[in-house]
């Protein structure tokens, strides 16, 4: 029998292979069955989208097919779901629902005699067949559409996808906004569109930041209407004896839920990675046995799991290919999923904490460095006066949003440079788990300001914006005047995301890196530079100057002690 090569195309994540495209294998995991599968489930969403798009005309609104589409688009964003058998159910359901959909569609009298292929067509039978099915439409499978069409094509899908993501973690506490739904269908049925120009296409994806935007806003409603506004708060790295569960990804609820189910039950939760900011949460932090940080960003995840003496819970993205040493001891929830890993589908926890209880926890209690956390906007607008005069008498020279995704390619170490070289008069603002290269870095304040503020996880970068504008409105300048510089990582769709949100608010200057997405083509990256100014990253000494000019360099980290935060940042017990 002659063997069938395997073969894909993926540059959706920063690490795509030689900065092109993973042909073979995805750096993330990713095989290629899985790499056809996902193509197949977004051709599947497409022609999910024409149907509803039509049902809207016809006043027919779906609120399952809402929420699929964000479940489901979610599900292919890097790093959530690598599970054959969970992509066949997802297929097979969207059809299901474009099929209920059309008769909705019909009765209400609207269009439901569709010929696009994406809207009429039916699932193999078997898995190898969808496999089959997703080669043909994957995303380089039309080699007639133009180049710079399909760059823009991708950058409004990978955005959407982003979008789908904090618009699944919104719904799940109750905040949900029809608009994102209809964008979100707007886009994916445009996606087939053969009638758009470019202009069409750069409006599309300047409108995902704006609806983006709208998204955060309903997340963070969501979180600070469930938990609290986040306070800041002191976070140990260390470890304390006894049994333990780590909590990794960045669904509140879940953490919320696990909280409850462990109480009294001797044992204590962890955060790792972008979970580090529920410690700030006042509705998180009642639970007593929520003890610590542990470990750093997701790509280390291999390692720090395998040292790590108790349970593992991945929420939402951020997995790896669990290693042999805890692969026993990982569970996935929600829409993370991986072949042969145990899944709890639903919030009842019960086989995570037995295993828990099972292993040996740690051994003593194990000192450490403490962090901060818990700047989000109320935090630092509550103290805008003082930020305002510190400017304004100069003890304050600029401010620098350090932000984004960490990622395991190199060139990473730039951000920690610099960090590291800002200068003594200047605030370092942070979000997402990019600030795990400097995240324990002692900065020391002005004035009792710390100048290192984590404003929280990447959907924060709302948090981010809110503080800009207040700031902005506080000088009477526009965000683009104000002595704010961005130096953003990237790696997967949630922060090309939020990269057009800050497009469509018209920030410019933004210093983007390690590397640019491989879906920009040159033309599309000349328009991005010439309306909005973006930049590459180059060294820190270089980016620096050109910040702040030949003083750039004359104070750098290390020259200060580290000082206690200020009254005006109180810490909770």
């Amino acid at each position: 029998m002659k063997m069938v090569e395997k073969n894909m195309f993926c540059y959706q994540c920063e690490q795509a292979a030689q900065g092109k495209g993973c042909t073979k294998v995805g750096v993330c995991g990713k095989d290629p069955d899985v790499a056809a599968l996902q193509d197949l489930t977004v051709y599947a969403l497409k022609g999910l989208a024409m149907v509803a798009q039509e049902g809207r005309h016809a006043g027919v609104i779906d609120t399952e097919v809402n929420t699929f589409t964000c479940e489901a688009l979610f599900s292919v964003v890097t790093n959530v779901d690598f599970d054959p058998r969970r992509f066949d159910g997802l297929i097979r359901h969207c059809v299901e629902l474009r099929e209920s959909l059309k008769e909705k569609v019909s009765k209400a009298g609207g269009k439901a005699d569709f010929t696009e292929p994406a809207a009429v067509f039916a699932p193999a039978a078997t898995i190898d067949g969808l496999i089959a099915q997703g080669k043909a439409v994957g995303i380089k499978s039309d080699p007639g559409i133009n180049g710079d069409i399909l760059s823009l094509q991708h950058i409004l899908l990978y955005g959407m996808e982003g979008v789908a993501a904090y618009a699944h973690h919104a719904h799940i506490l109750g905040r949900e906004d029809d608009a994102v739904y209809a964008f979100l269908q707007e886009g994916l049925a445009a996606t087939l569109r053969k009638d758009l120009g470019l202009n069409d296409w750069i409006g599309l994806v300047l409108k995902c930041g704006e609806v983006n935007l709208w998204t955060m806003e309903l997340l963070d409603a969501g979180n600070t209407g469930s938990y609290g506004h986040p306070v800041p708060t002191s976070v140990p790295l260390g470890a304390k004896k006894g049994k333990a569960i780590l909590v990794s990804g960045h669904d509140l609820k879940d953490l919320e839920e696990l909280l409850k189910q462990t109480q009294g039950k001797g044992i204590s939760v962890y955060t790792h990675g972008e979970m580090l900011p529920a410690h700030g949460y006042p509705g998180l932090k009642t639970y007593s046995h929520l003890y610590g940080h542990y470990g750093t960003a997701w790509q280390n995840q291999g390692r720090e799991f395998a040292e790590f003496p108790g349970a593992i819970l991945m929420t939402t993205n951020c997995i790896q290919k669990p290693r042999d040493a805890y692969r026993d001891n990982i569970y996935t929830t929600g829409l993370v999923g991986w072949p042969g890993v145990h899944h709890i589908a639903t919030r009842d926890f019960t086989p995570l904490i037995e295993k828990a209880l099972a292993l040996p926890g740690f051994p003593e209690d194990t000192g450490g460095r403490q962090v901060m956390v818990g700047f989000a906007r109320n935090a630092v607008l509550g103290v805008a006066d003082k930020v305002v005069a510190a400017v304004k008498s100069k003890a304050i020279r600029h401010f620098f949003l350090v932000a984004g995704c960490d990622g395991a390619k190199p060139g990473r170490n730039y951000y920690t440079e610099f960090v590291e070289k800002t200068p003594l008069d200047t605030v370092v603002l942070t979000l997402a788990c990019g600030k795990f290269r400097f995240f324990d870095k002692e900065l020391g304040n002005i004035g009792g300001i710390p100048r290192l503020l984590d404003i929280g996880q990447c959907n924060d970068a709302y948090s981010a914006v809110q503080i800009a504008v207040a700031l902005a409105k506080a000088f009477n300048v526009g965000v683009n005047e104000l002595p704010l510089s961005m130096i953003l990582s990237w790696y997967e769709q949630k922060a090309v995301a939020i990269l057009l949100t800050l497009l469509h608010l018209g920030i410019k200057n933004i210093r983007l890196g390690p590397t640019l997405p491989a879906f920009i083509t040159p033309n599309v990256l000349d328009v991005l530079v010439k309306t909005f100014d973006i930049k590459p990253i180059t060294t820190v000494d270089e980016d620096m100057k050109a910040i702040l000019g030949d003083t750039a360099s004359e104070k750098a980290l290390g020259t200060v002690p580290p000082t206690p935060v200020s009254e005006d940042f109180p810490l909770a017990s």
